[in-house]
């Protein structure tokens, strides 16, 4: 039988998939996506070529286009694996968790024996908020294929969260050992163990996490946790019979619960946050003259503003030494201008900073007073108040208040 000519439109559809799929590999998800549409202008409804289109619309972040694309696929052959994979985890990066719930459990109902499907099932479980589900999801993954280090990471974090901290410790040393993310279990693994405890915690921790958290962080904060220290913080501040403020800087502003407190006191207002989502929450409330999206110490260290209140309302419980905002924050104060923050405290005054098993910093009272007076402070006022509750127990923090020398 002859070769097909160059020019076969099967021929040339299979090359482009061949071609979508080395460009998928090396990560350049765009040119994946434009060669598997290609091939299939040539060859409409081929179900490999669609399917590998679905996995390449959710690496894009386009989760209804790669629903759309698993969805074609179904039609035809009802039970594909990958094709139920890629609608479910559409479904959940969409925020349809018990739809993307009841995918997974047909996925997995056509083949039980699938870890990376456990694993999954598992992660859904845990975005509904049944912790305990997901951890026998997780070690229904993990008796399969031992070496998941994403099911060993989740599965610490259920441990961590039941204090069963020698087991969450196990887990996320596992994860290390398998390959998983060494940055963000070290973290975990600091939190309980106290070594090798890294002064911040990671980017990649915190921006996911606000991302993530936007929409519903406002109530959870506020309602559930009975968060105050943004109440607190500016209330303590109103009572040092400060003048107006011409340029007020809200560190790791959020969704802008600090905003409607502090814009009465200050004539320009504006805030630095690591989580775009969170920034796009702040900027709907038009109080904030500027928003940035940051890392604090970073535009602190760069930025040619000037400004005479900066205040840092639980942001600082992402950051352990604190030695490099104290510099930074001298850095952009106007003569007299006031510094204020909330802080968690300590166990025990010997210690500089901790970083607690909630994966929170704690500093100690002694550690903020001798950075102030290193730094260029004065402590003007330093009060002790709980800044929320956790686990319903409420959680002891302190109120700092200080002047540029």
């Amino acid at each position: 039988m002859p070769e097909p000519a160059a020019t076969d439109p099967f021929e040339q559809a299979k090359t482009l998939f061949f071609d979508g799929l080395a460009c998928f590999g090396a990560r350049r998800f765009a040119d994946a996506e434009q060669h598997f549409l290609a091939s299939l202008a040539l060859v409409p409804g081929r179900l490999t070529t669609l399917v590998n289109l679905a996995a390449t619309r959710l690496a894009l972040s386009r989760p209804q286009e790669a629903l759309a694309a698993a969805d074609q696929v179904l039609a035809v052959e009802p039970e594909n694996r990958d094709a139920w994979i890629h609608r479910a985890s559409a479904l959940g990066d969409l925020g349809r968790h018990e739809e993307a719930l009841a995918g997974f459990e047909k996925l997995l109902a056509l083949d039980g024996a699938l870890g990376e499907g456990w694993l999954r099932h598992g992660q859904t479980l845990q975005s509904l908020n049944r912790h305990d589900e997901a951890l026998v999801s997780y070690e229904r993954a993990l008796a399969i294929d031992p070496k998941l280090a994403r099911a060993w990471s989740n599965l610490g974090g259920i441990l961590r969260e039941a204090r069963r901290l020698d087991e969450a410790a196990h887990a996320y040393e596992q994860a290390i050992a398998h390959g998983g993310n060494a940055e963000l279990n070290g973290y975990y693994l600091a939190s309980i163990r106290g070594r090798n405890t890294p002064t911040t915690a990671p980017k990649r921790y915190v921006q996911p996490l606000f991302d993530e958290y936007a929409g519903e962080f406002d109530e959870h904060l506020v309602q559930v946790l009975h968060y105050r220290a943004h109440k607190v913080l500016v209330g303590h501040l109103q009572g040092l019979n400060v003048r107006r403020f011409r340029s007020a800087l809200d560190l790791g502003c959020g969704t802008g619960l600090c905003g409607p407190l502090v814009k009465p006191l200050a004539e320009r207002l504006a805030g630095v946050d690591l989580s775009d989502r969170m920034l796009d929450k702040a900027r709907a409330l038009g109080l904030y003259e500027r928003l940035v999206h940051a890392d604090i110490t970073d535009y602190l260290n760069t930025t040619d503003e000037r400004f005479d209140l900066v205040l840092a309302a639980d942001v600082f419980i992402y950051i352990g030494d604190l030695a490099p905002v104290f510099a930074a924050v001298h850095r952009v104060m106007e003569s007299a201008g006031v510094f204020c923050f909330s802080a968690e405290l300590t166990s025990s005054e010997s210690h500089d900073f901790e970083l607690l098993p909630s994966l929170r910093y704690a500093q100690s009272e002694r550690y903020v007073r001798e950075l102030a007076a290193r730094h260029g402070f004065e402590v003007a006022r330093l009060l002790r108040e709980p800044v929320r509750e956790d686990q319903r127990q409420s959680i002891d923090g302190m109120f700092v208040y200080l002047t540029r020398r």
